[in-house]
């Protein structure tokens, strides 16, 4: 029956974000380790479904990993409860409805739109006398001034003791939900793409045990080859940004699992990748203006004229460079490209088209089915060279087309309208003489987009322009700036012996010194 006694049942509330799994879980151990029963709730929220960095796929793969927690959490009685409306809705309305003891949730390092979400919610808590408990995520740091010793603090937290949940039957908490997702929307959800990584924790789980077993041995070799590192990468990245694993459920059984085998250095390269993982978010949970300023401000003044058509064929997958139309293509299908082609049509897009990097970071974030916010602004701004404190990464094309897919197999698979071509025309279309399009009954133009720029010509000139831009003052006031606020420093007093004493095995030693 609805609850709709006088007195309020005593309720805590569980509020899941970015963090849909059931193990290594500190907000669903805290709950049940309190006396209140507990609710656990989803929000999916209209302002962030309809922000420019949200995509159908995100909110699929979520809707998809909360029905695999439900099955499981049906043993207990338990289940999570789906709200379709602003989260200051949804806990207004439980508090008149229940009375509120506390809500446990992850901090999230997010966009600013959630930012600011939260900071209205802590007045309305505080107001409520709700006592919201967040707990740390994967190593982040809220608060942080500087890095001076988050390496040491991240190793600590990663050799914690790993969470093991544990659910006690609950009788049920009946209510009327007046924020039910509807029909429709509950139709969007429900279909998924096919050519999608499978969305839950279960698939977390798998992709990481195929990976360390068999897929791994490869990882190093690969990891740059748009085809090869499909299979020979991890692909745990969409695990890691919903939250189906976390980074030390990752970390440890990486360790567990590689501890007696020979050939380590693949997986020494990987647990790097962990720590890189955080380290970029720990900069967007500092300054998470990352996702609309230059982090170097004097790179705001930097003229670029906005050129439309060149930004939609670069989104389209139609600028006629085989390697970044194939790319554009598979990341549209299959939402994941490894991070060196990630790197590639970032800079093409900055640095061959010359376009602000604002013209196409929202539409990548919606492609990336791996969507997270703390890597997605700073990397983009580093592959585009606005933090004035990395090298400008400029990516030419032709030559990684020619080391990475050196048999065309790439873009063949992604660009058919290719594949019948000699080797030697699939990576530079436009080498070919109107002889060989008879030949090959081709028509470059027709069959394929010519060109949409002049790939040296634009190139050595825009460079020139960013590199000028070094010698700017406020670039260099910047730059000291951004140095002493994300670089990581180890204090001295962190001698080696105490490195030892946090990091004891010699994998996590040698990526300490890295």
């Amino acid at each position: 029956m609805d609850n709709s006694d006088s007195v309020k049942k005593q309720l805590n509330i569980v509020w899941l974000k970015r963090d849909l799994r059931s193990q290594d879980h500190a907000c669903f151990a805290a709950a049940e380790n309190s006396q209140v029963p507990y609710l656990s709730i989803f929000i999916f929220e209209p302002s962030i479904i309809s922000y420019a960095d949200t995509s159908l796929r995100h909110l699929q793969f979520q809707y998809h990993s909360l029905l695999e927690l439900n099955v499981e959490f049906k043993n207990n009685n338990k289940s999570i409860i789906l709200f379709h409306a602003e989260a200051m809705d949804v806990f207004n309305f439980l508090h008149q409805k229940f009375d509120i003891q506390k809500v446990f949730s992850y901090q999230e390092s997010g966009i600013q739109l959630t930012y600011q979400r939260d900071i209205l919610l802590t007045q309305v808590f505080k107001n409520n006398l709700i006592d919201w408990i967040e707990f740390q995520r994967d190593g982040i740091i809220r608060k942080l001034k500087n890095r001076y010793d988050w390496d040491k603090k991240w190793f600590e937290t990663m050799h914690q003791p790993m969470i093991q949940n544990s659910y006690q039957y609950q009788a049920a908490i009946v209510f009327q939900n007046p924020y039910e997702m509807q029909k429709d929307f509950l139709q969007n959800l429900s279909g998924y793409p096919t050519q999608m990584q499978p969305a839950g924790e279960k698939y977390g789980h798998r992709y990481l045990q195929s990976f360390l077993r068999t897929r791994g041995y490869n990882y190093s070799k690969h990891i740059s080859k748009p085809l090869l590192s499909r299979t020979s990468c991890a692909r745990i990245s969409p695990y890691l940004s919903w939250g189906n694993l976390s980074i030390r459920q990752v970390y440890q059984y990486t360790l567990m699992t590689t501890k007696d085998i020979k050939l380590k250095r693949p997986f020494q390269n990987f647990l790097s990748r962990l720590h890189w993982h955080c380290h970029f978010i720990q900069k967007f949970e500092m300054e998470c203006r990352y996702e609309k300023e230059c982090i170097n401000r004097g790179y705001e003044l930097i003229e670029r004229e906005e050129k439309n058509d060149l930004i939609e064929a670069w989104k389209n997958g139609n600028t006629g460079v085989p390697i970044v139309d194939a790319c554009m293509k598979c990341l549209h299908a299959t939402g994941w490209i490894n991070f060196r082609m990630r790197a590639l049509i970032v800079s093409f897009l900055t640095h061959h088209l010359f376009q602000d990097w604002r013209k196409g970071v929202y539409f990548l974030a919606q492609q990336f089915l791996d969507y997270e916010p703390g890597i997605h602004y700073p990397q983009f701004q580093m592959q585009a060279g606005t933090t004035g404190i990395n090298m400008i990464r400029v990516y030419n094309p032709v030559k990684n087309s020619l080391e990475h897919d050196e048999h065309g197999l790439f873009i063949k698979k992604w660009l058919p309208q290719l594949a019948h071509l000699p080797l030697s025309f699939i990576h530079q279309p436009w080498l070919m003489t109107s002889m060989d399009e008879r030949l090959y009954n081709f028509k470059l133009g027709l069959d394929y987009p010519k060109p949409i720029i002049d790939l040296e010509n634009n190139l050595r000139m825009n460079t020139d322009k960013l590199w000028a831009m070094r010698k700017n003052e406020m670039v260099i006031e910047e730059n000291k700036r951004i140095i002493e606020t994300h670089t990581r420093k180890t204090p001295k007093s962190f001698s080696t012996k105490k490195k030892a004493q946090v990091v004891k095995d010699k994998t996590i030693q040698t990526l300490f010194n890295q």
